[in-house]
């Protein structure tokens, strides 16, 4: 049984989805940072780089997007793809989609391919394709479905379409028309602001969150929609009544005293989601490390011993690690190159088993992934569709003791520094009379007790009084060096 729990507060929504009350994906929308994938700009090209076919485009964002020759409609005729200068000039106007968010310091990722996306269809107003979503892999229905929608589609439309994954569940006629109809006025109406409208411009805004998860995520298993918000559940029954009948008689007023989440427990499996470490039931654990190049997980057996040979204890923690790992990717919205170092395991039947548990975990994912087979140093290798921040970097920030790094300087490395620089201070300004030293209470410490006399030889090496005082607000890794 699927619920979905929606939180919403003014500044802020989030979105839970939960499969036998077990919480699986976790959205998380914020007024002040909303996603731009599928926002239609008018921008303008402020840079071409002929030599990685790709090009600068300012949308109005504070940094500009990115363009590849790629994803340029243009830039294609038949077989062959035209050189970017060929086709853009800087200063020049162009239409583009975003197809990936700003992540870290990275701009957004743009497509000249705009499409459009309703209940059942997905409009493409600049390609005559028809498609069908590869997630439907019935070969008899792909057929159906594509000659449906070609019946369908008006002959003096230029546009194509892509079949949607929720149509395998069943789409009437009415609905594909009323999608169509839909998006082509959408389509009008971005073009009538685009001829209007100067460079840079917002054209079209993607739906709220609360939104797109009717629209995309609520299927025949949804058993109930759980809304806090009155406001909100008033909105999205008039939402749903227009563009998603089936989300309309699920959609539940939640009126509990107890917080929605609180309630479902998924504020304690936001916070675990939002640690390194990850327990096993069976006693192993996973440890999750985010780079700006890739993620890792490793596995490790912890206190799990086992009952039989240590083959077995290895295999049945790498089993429940896979499980766990596909729920966590979701949870964590990891994305880009993941290596997974699962422990050891020298039967090649244990090894297929655990690929088998971790591509079955995966198979429920929205997001496209690869999964590599084991490497000769026994590491999985497997990528994710990046769209988005994580929800690490959507909710925290990097430490402002460590930087980011884990880990922060001991307070003797610190000492031995501030002695440095102290001789340094003392060798470009040799008319000083006396040196101050402040910094955070540990350094202090260790110079009064342990490091004592390290201070006492810069004094006769200087020849200068040295005084010491603790500055409350440093951490551990800041000092300064006073001249008096």
């Amino acid at each position: 049984m699927e619920e979905v729990l929606i939180n919403y507060s003014p500044r802020e929504t989030r979105v839970a989805i939960l499969v036998d009350g077990i919480l699986q994906e976790i959205h998380l929308e914020r007024q002040v940072s909303r996603g731009f994938v599928g926002n239609v700009y008018l921008g303008r090209v402020a840079r071409v780089l002929p030599g990685m076919q790709s090009a600068f485009i300012n949308i109005g964002l504070e940094r500009t997007a990115f363009l590849h020759v790629a994803d340029i409609t243009e830039a294609h005729q038949g077989d062959k793809t035209l050189p970017i200068e060929r086709v853009l000039h800087e200063g020049q106007a162009v239409m583009v989609q975003v197809a990936k968010d700003p992540i870290g310091t990275k701009g957004a990722r743009l497509t000249t391919t705009v499409s459009l996306a309703g209940r059942k269809l997905v409009y493409l107003p600049r390609e005559p394709h028809i498609g069908v979503s590869q997630r439907i892999e019935d070969s008899d229905l792909r057929e159906k479905l594509r000659d449906e929608v070609s019946r369908l589609k008006p002959e003096e439309e230029k546009g194509g379409y892509i079949v949607r994954t929720s149509a395998e569940e069943g789409a009437t006629e009415e609905e594909f028309r009323s999608d169509m109809r839909y998006l082509k006025v959408l389509w009008e109406q971005i073009q009538y602001k685009a001829s209007h409208l100067p460079a840079p411009s917002l054209l079209y805004q993607e739906l709220s969150l609360e939104q797109r998860v009717l629209r995309d995520m609520v299927h025949s298993e949804t058993a109930a929609i759980l809304v806090d918000s009155q406001d909100t559940f008033k909105e999205l029954k008039e939402f749903a009544k227009t563009f998603v009948p089936i989300a309309e008689e699920k959609l539940q007023l939640y009126r509990g005293e107890i917080p929605l989440f609180e309630k479902y427990l998924v504020e304690d499996e936001i916070e675990k989601a939002l640690r390194r470490r990850v327990d096993l039931k069976s006693g192993g654990y996973l440890v999750f490390d985010q780079t700006e190049a890739m993620s890792t997980i490793d596995v490790n057996t912890g206190g799990f011993v086992g009952k039989k040979d240590f083959g077995d204890t290895v295999f049945k923690t790498n089993l429940e690690a896979a499980q766990t790992i596909a729920r966590q990717l979701r949870l964590r919205n990891l994305g880009g190159i993941i290596i997974i170092d699962f422990i050891d395991m020298t039967s090649d039947e244990h090894r297929a088993a655990v690929l088998a548990e971790l591509r079955r975990g995966i198979a429920q994912d929205r997001t496209r992934m690869t999964v590599s087979n084991f490497t000769e140093l026994g590491l999985v290798e497997m990528t994710r569709k990046r769209t988005r921040e994580s929800l690490a970097h959507m909710v925290c920030e990097p430490c402002p003791v460590c930087g980011g790094r884990g880990e922060i300087k001991t307070a003797r490395t610190v000492c031995y520094e501030i002695l440095r620089e102290v001789v340094r201070e003392w060798r470009q300004y040799t008319d000083a009379k006396e040196f101050k030293i402040l910094a955070s209470q540990t350094v202090i410490d260790m110079f009064l007790e342990s490091e004592s006399p390290a201070l006492e030889l810069i004094h006769e090496f200087i020849g200068k009084p040295v005084s010491l005082l603790v500055e409350p607000g440093y951490t551990q890794e800041q000092f300064d060096v006073i001249l008096a």
